[in-house]
């Protein structure tokens, strides 16, 4: 059976890949820059195995891409910023340069639709991402895709979103460009039957689904399934550009990555996918029944490890919740033993260390509670000297908890939304990192009202807190 490598295995699509290839019998490595987060996503398989690579790293690309058979390049840099496109075809070149020292059989390329007219830069590394790697001399079976439909595919929750959250939508006039959406159900079926093949030459194919339509009529469909009428109104005013800053404010995707996105959306998308379909028959699925089983789905990612698995942040999730969290927080390097470290973090919300900083408002908004429904704040402790999944400190509620290194808290208090509280140590040799996160996933607009609220006890709080745990941790004996 084939030794199968997945490069940008954290992603969207590489993330639900993974177990597809494992069922299949293959002898699967998931490869990802973002670790930590893929460890969190994927269940542990007998026949898979994670390791970090950054492909940025020309000599550990070229250390690991001659151990397998079989590779699906699934990397893309849209959240890297703006300038994706050199960073993006940079790590072309590595790959490239791994490929040639190797002696890999096929590498499957999930790429995107080249409209004949349009200057987006991320259609543009796409394209030029194929024809770099194909000069590597080892067959490439490229795909070109539109819009991804499934929970979690950027393009949907963008659109999702803005249904749940604005009950008028201004857009640019690209909303009239037509797609043909494919759903990941499909997608999947053709890289699990590409990957059965050895092929000798280069392919490329479109993938697409069964319907072509606006998207001004996906937006309808959307609104239309989870009952929750919109306006469309669109205008040359708002361009592209313009509308990537609202899109920040008004939606959880990350910004870098929705920007990217627009500036593809000028253009039809309308992929040919008759070779492809003819070769790899299936039933293709309608955008209707795409966005209905998206819908239904939706929370399928609370059950996770990024929430510890928790029966709580699944019983409280509802639909209409942000997939993408908004976040925010603050770092601080210390020359402090990240045990050091751990020891005072851990006291969090006890009577002597309390929130660290700033608690007259961390109790502000407990007594806030009477507003929101809840109760009367109650104080609740660990009853042990270690933290474990499953104490409470306060409203807070341990899911995650690796000793030395990492925290997740639920917030347990009464808002229109779902979110944690994370404290991570990294060893960085020399220095420790503290990072303080707090993530939030917005219940349409009131939610996002309420995180733009918070903002500003946020950025004054986290930014005092990591300063005072390293102060404090200073003073422990």
């Amino acid at each position: 059976m084939k030794k199968v490598l997945v490069l940008g295995a954290s992603g969207y699509v590489g993330s639900q890949l993974l177990p597809l290839l494992c069922e299949q019998g293959y002898q699967v490595t998931a490869a990802a820059r973002q670790i930590e987060y893929l460890k969190a996503r994927v269940k542990p398989q007998p026949n898979l195995s994670l390791c970090y690579l950054d492909l940025a790293d020309e000599e550990a690309t070229k250390a690991l891409i001659p151990q397998f058979d079989l590779i699906y390049f699934l990397v893309h840099g849209m959240a890297h910023g703006h300038d994706f496109l050199d960073y993006e075809l940079s790590l072309a070149e590595n790959f490239n340069s791994a490929l040639r020292q190797s002696a890999v059989k096929h590498v499957i390329f999930l790429s995107a639709i080249q409209p004949q007219t349009g200057d987006s830069n991320h259609l543009k590394a796409r394209k030029m991402t194929g024809d770099i790697i194909r000069q590597a001399g080892i067959p490439i079976t490229e795909l070109r895709a539109g819009v991804i439909i499934g929970p979690g595919s950027a393009a949907f929750e963008i659109m999702r979103d803005f249904v749940y959250n604005m009950p008028i939508l201004i857009t640019p006039k690209w909303v009239d460009s037509k797609a043909n959406p494919i759903a990941l159900a499909n997608l999947n079926h053709y890289l699990l039957s590409i990957a059965q093949e050895t092929p000798t030459d280069h392919q490329l194919y479109e993938v697409g689904g069964p319907d072509t339509l606006s998207y001004r009529k996906q937006f309808q469909v959307i609104a239309k399934t989870i009952n929750k009428p919109i306006s469309i109104l669109s205008t040359t005013l708002l361009t592209p550009k313009m509308a990537s800053h609202w899109l920040g404010i008004v939606t959880s995707v990350p910004t870098s990555i929705g920007a990217a996105l627009l500036s593809g959306l000028e253009h039809d998308f309308i992929a040919n996918n008759q070779a492809i379909a003819s070769k790899y028959p299936q039933a293709l699925i309608s955008y209707q029944e795409m966005v209905s089983s998206s819908i239904k789905h939706e929370g399928t990612f609370v059950r996770s490890n990024v929430w510890g698995f928790d029966p709580a942040a699944l019983s409280r999730w509802q639909p209409g919740f942000g997939y993408y969290p908004k976040q925010t927080g603050a770092s601080i390097e210390t020359t402090l033993s990240a045990r050091q470290l751990w020891q005072l973090v851990k006291q969090i919300g006890s009577r002597k260390q309390g929130y660290f900083f700033a608690n007259i408002l961390w109790r502000t908004r407990e007594w806030l509670e009477l507003f929101f429904g809840g109760g009367k704040p109650i104080r609740r402790s660990p009853p042990g000297p270690e933290l474990q999944v499953g104490d409470y400190i306060d409203s807070w509620k341990v899911i995650r908890c690796e000793e030395n290194h990492f925290i997740s808290l639920l917030f347990g208090m009464k808002g229109p939304g779902l979110g944690r509280l994370e404290f991570s140590i990294e060893d960085l040799g020399k220095h420790r990192r503290l990072t303080v996160t707090a993530w939030w996933h917005p219940q349409g607009f009131r939610g996002l009202l309420y995180w733009f609220a918070m903002m500003p006890a946020h950025l004054f709080i986290f930014k005092g807190m990591v300063k005072a745990i390293v102060r404090k941790a200073k003073e422990l004996p």
